[in-house]
């Protein structure tokens, strides 16, 4: 029987990685983005699976309910589907600051964006989800060791989690599990690729993690395929942390 996962902020990083692990496990994609996830959905035909994409921007409700309609269309049209199996929460931003410049409007797009985003998009799809379906909520391990210059990030991380146990609890009776999945640092193109793209910001923090080395997308993107998968079915309300043992 095909499966279907919706993926938001399919268009890079972790997004991308989840939609393409996903799909390689044999499930039919439809990537979510505020810009478009073209390319991804190229390479989902290219490697023999079925995708296709839809704007959404997670900040804007209006946009929320157009991706629904658009994503509706699409799985009847597609794959003669009405329901969702897999809904992965995963755009957010990263706005970090010390506490003498943070602004009241970093902190309302970071909740928008990284809080309400996910309620919001969860409430929409929750019609058409099916029964027993698996959300999962990108979170962070800096939800639990800290660091300078990340509160509002941090916090918005934390909110998330306590909305992923709170709705696991709602949604059992209908066979939901909802979880999160906590990365650690991980280098994608996040804040502007500054870990990716920095050698000496990359070894400090390798030298904090139990593994040796900073996360890849693809670690995080395997461990959200395999906590949707059948296999994780009696885990919900949980925060699975994937950062290779950082600062423990």
């Amino acid at each position: 029987m095909t499966r279907i996962a919706l993926v938001t902020g399919a268009n890079r990083g972790l997004g991308r990685a989840t939609a393409l692990a996903l799909a390689r496990n044999k499930i039919n994609v439809v990537a979510a983005s505020r810009g478009g996830a073209g390319e991804v959905v190229d390479e989902i035909l290219e490697m023999g699976g079925e995708s296709f994409a839809v704007q959404l921007d997670v900040a804007d409700l209006s946009s929320i309910e157009a991706a629904r309609a658009a994503v509706l269309a699409g799985i009847r049209q597609e794959w003669n589907a009405r329901t969702i199996d897999v809904l992965v929460n995963n755009a957010g931003v990263g706005l970090f600051a010390p506490l003498g410049a943070i602004t009241a409007e970093d902190f309302d797009t970071t909740f928008a964006v990284n809080v309400r985003g996910p309620l919001f998009v969860i409430q929409a799809f929750l019609p058409h989800l099916s029964e027993e379906a698996s959300i999962v909520n990108v979170s962070s391990s800096l939800s639990r060791h800290v660091s300078p210059a990340t509160s509002v990030y941090a916090a918005s991380k934390k909110a998330l989690e306590a909305l992923t146990r709170s709705l696991a609890v709602e949604l059992g009776p209908r066979g939901i599990r909802v979880n999160s999945i906590a990365p650690g640092p991980t280098a994608t193109d996040f804040n502007g690729g500054a870990m990716r793209d920095s050698e000496d910001m990359r070894a400090a923090l390798s030298s904090q993690t139990a593994l040796g080395r900073v996360g890849d997308p693809a670690d995080i993107a395997d461990a959200i395929s395999a906590l949707a998968s059948h296999e994780f079915r009696w885990a919900t309300g949980e925060r699975i942390e994937v950062s290779g043992g950082v600062l423990l």
